[in-house]
């Protein structure tokens, strides 16, 4: 037996606007909750995975995504401007960054003064407010002599409505009268595709193909992916990975077939959905569990879910992650970080920005680059995933649940070969005192907040503190 008390409940210095609004809690007691975990599926992790054509890019196996806002990310908002920050986002970690779109911005229609980056005026056009094409082929030249890799935006259900392929009208959704018409009521600011229209298909793959060939870029994360045909992402998948090995990303979770002849990963919503939920201790960790548990899709070989707690719609949006989960963001960090999936970070996440960014107006990120604890911290993680290959982003590495003796805390570990990897969350505001049956896991670990070596053996039994999380690896970070 291993006992540890932990002193430092966090390691990420952030400013909370979070209210305890003391929901109904209705956790079990603890004998009731290590009763039905005997009872119960004891993995809960991606399901066994089914054959696909879909081919994860090596580079993308222990790699962690960086989306960047590229108006937001500087005074300049501008390509450059984000190439003089790659050397930071190296040593964060960072192995793919995700550019929003770098296309022209219509002016018809527009929301806000600088309108919406999801409305595209020319897919194979360069934002001038973010430079040229020197200026794009300098911050993918030099990512790539970096170790990283770049992926771009992709708006394929949408264009703006001074594209040039709106003189197609039969390339876009039309009302009875013959008007082209938006995807909705709220999105007036873009024109709806049609993809009943062979021509348009062809146009937007040669366009992807555009930019893979021209500026050597190795991905896309296609916007409303959902939206639009999976016969279609098929297709483009199948030319677009002829030319080199590219990863796929689809805005989009539970769509039949997507992962399996086109993307590579999609959106973990249901898992955000579930981490707001127990920050606010709206569900109990008995029912955090059970629902991830089934309401986690079945994955195909090669294919994973992108983890988040943070992006630019819900920071915009929903609001920021400190909004949402207040306390709980460290936490719910080591939990992303350590379920199956490949983890996502947002500009700003990195230095506990806490500014919901203006989504149609300029509206810098304050102090990026200047790194703090919470920048440490993420680099931390992101060093723990590289270094621990039961943490890699395979869809093989099921999650194995550790029975204790505590209604409010969440305990898993992950293996694979002779790599372990432990996670411990306190999902509560309270203090936890609790034991853990490690038998399965047993082995010399190093904890992730002190760095300390740990042998474990049958049950560990540690004090973690309101929010308090520890994880314990084989390898370090």
């Amino acid at each position: 037996m291993h006992i540890l008390t932990l002193k430092s409940p966090h390691l990420i210095a952030f400013k909370s606007n979070y209210v305890d609004t003391s929901v109904m809690n209705n956790r079990r007691s603890a004998l009731v909750f290590a009763l039905s975990l005997l009872l119960s599926i004891t993995s809960f992790g991606p399901a066994s995975a089914y054959p696909t054509t879909s081919v994860m890019p090596s580079w993308a196996k222990q790699s962690t995504i960086y989306e960047v806002n590229v108006r937001q990310y500087s005074t300049a908002g501008d390509f450059k401007s984000v190439t003089q920050s790659l050397p930071r986002l190296q040593k964060l970690g960072v192995g793919i960054l995700w550019l929003m779109p770098i296309h022209p911005i219509s002016q018809l229609k527009r929301k806000g003064t600088l309108g919406s980056p999801y409305s595209v005026a020319d897919y194979k056009g360069i934002n001038p407010e973010f430079g040229n094409a020197e200026d794009l082929k300098a911050l993918i030249t030099t990512a790539h002599k970096l170790g990283m890799k770049v992926i771009i935006d992709w708006v394929a259900n949408h264009s703006g409505w001074d594209n040039p392929w709106i003189a197609n009208k039969t390339w876009y959704h039309q009302d009875a009268n013959g008007n082209v018409i938006p995807p909705n009521d709220d999105w007036t600011d873009v024109a709806w595709l049609n993809y009943d229209n062979p021509e348009m298909r062809a146009a937007m793959i040669d366009a992807m193909k555009y930019w893979v060939t021209q500026f050597d870029i190795d991905g896309f994360r296609a916007d409303v992916a959902h939206g639009v045909p999976v016969d279609f992402w098929e297709e483009a998948a199948k030319q677009l990975q002829a030319v080199k090995p590219l990863f796929l990303l689809a805005e989009e979770q539970g769509t039949s077939g997507m992962l399996d002849k086109a993307f590579i990963a999609n959106y973990n919503w249901r898992l955000l959905n579930l981490m707001n939920q127990v920050a606010n201790e709206e569900i109990s960790v008995q029912s955090f569990v059970s629902l991830y548990r089934l309401k986690l899709p079945l994955y195909p070989s090669g294919a994973m879910p992108m983890n988040f707690i943070t992006n630019h719609d819900e920071n915009s949006w929903n609001g920021s992650e400190y909004s949402r989960l207040g306390a709980a963001v460290p936490a719910m960090a080591a939990l992303y970080f350590t379920l199956p999936g490949i983890p996502l970070i947002y500009n700003g996440q990195e230095v506990g920005n806490t500014r919901e960014l203006e989504f149609f107006e300029k509206d810098q990120i304050p102090n990026l680059e200047v790194n703090n604890e919470t920048t440490t911290f993420y680099s931390k993680l992101i060093s723990l995933k590289k270094k621990n290959k039961a943490l890699w982003n395979t869809s093989g590495n099921a999650v194995t649940e550790l029975l204790h003796n505590s209604s409010s805390v969440i305990s898993f570990y992950r293996s694979t070969e002779k790599n372990k990897v432990i996670t411990l969350i306190n999902a509560s505001s309270a203090p936890q005192k609790v034991r853990v049956d490690v038998s399965e896991a047993k082995g010399s670990y190093i904890a992730f907040t002190s760095g300390k070596k740990v042998k474990l053996s049958s049950t560990l039994t540690v004090t973690l503190q309101p929010w308090q999380y520890e994880i314990y690896s084989t390898s370090g970070n």
